[in-house]
C-alpha cells in the first residue's frame, strides 16, 4: 500500500515538473567572514514557463547552489502568472517598473523573434512569446529586470475584452 502511494505521488510530481521548462538565470555567492574563515551562501534566481502564456518567477537563497536553484524552482511553480497572448506577440505595448528596474515591450510582426536583452529575453522564452521587441529602460540588476518583465506580462489586457469592455464598436 504504501510503495503504490509513493508510486503514484513520485508520478505526479514528475508529470508537474515536466509541464514546465525551467531556467536558472542568476546565481550570486554571497560569503560572511568568521572565526574559522569565510562561509559561502548561495541565491539563485529561477523562472518557469510552459510556453502558452503561463510563466513563474522564483527567488530562493540556500548554503548550497543546487538546494538553491530547487528551491527556487518550488517559489516559481507557486508563484504562477497566466497572461494573455495575441498570436506569437502580446496585444499593446506597456511600460512596467519594479524599484530601480524600467522596461518596455512592444508588439513586433510575425517573424522578427525575440528582440531583448538577455533577462528579459529568458523570461519571453520560456512564456511563449515569439515576436517581440524589449528594452531596459533602467537598472541592470536581474532580480528587478525580471520582475518588472513579469509584472508587465501581469498588466496586458486582451484588445476585444478592452473594448467590448469600453462599449466601442468592435
Amino acid at each position: 500500500m504504501l510503495g503504490t502511494l509513493m508510486a503514484k505521488k513520485g508520478k505526479r510530481e514528475e508529470d508537474f515538473n515536466s509541464e514546465f521548462e525551467e531556467k536558472v538565470l542568476y546565481i550570486n555567492r554571497c560569503s560572511k567572514v568568521v572565526k574559522g574563515g569565510r562561509k559561502f551562501s548561495f541565491s539563485a534566481l529561477v523562472i518557469v514557463g510552459d510556453g502558452n502564456g503561463r510563466v513563474g518567477v522564483g527567488f530562493a537563497k540556500a548554503n548550497e547552489v543546487a538546494d538553491a536553484i530547487r528551491k527556487g524552482g518550488e517559489a516559481a511553480r507557486k508563484n504562477i502568472l497566466t497572461f494573455e497572448l495575441e498570436g506569437t506577440s502580446i496585444p499593446h505595448e506597456i511600460i512596467s517598473d519594479k524599484d530601480g528596474a524600467k522596461i518596455l515591450l512592444k508588439p513586433a510582426k510575425p517573424g522578427t523573434g525575440i528582440i531583448a536583452g538577455s533577462k528579459m529575453r529568458a523570461v519571453l522564452e520560456v512564456s511563449g512569446i515569439k515576436d517581440v521587441i524589449g528594452k531596459s529602460l533602467g537598472c541592470n540588476n536581474p532580480l528587478n529586470q525580471v520582475h518588472a518583465t513579469f509584472k508587465a506580462l501581469g498588466e496586458l489586457r486582451n484588445r476585444q475584452e478592452t473594448l467590448e469592455a469600453r462599449g466601442a464598436a468592435v
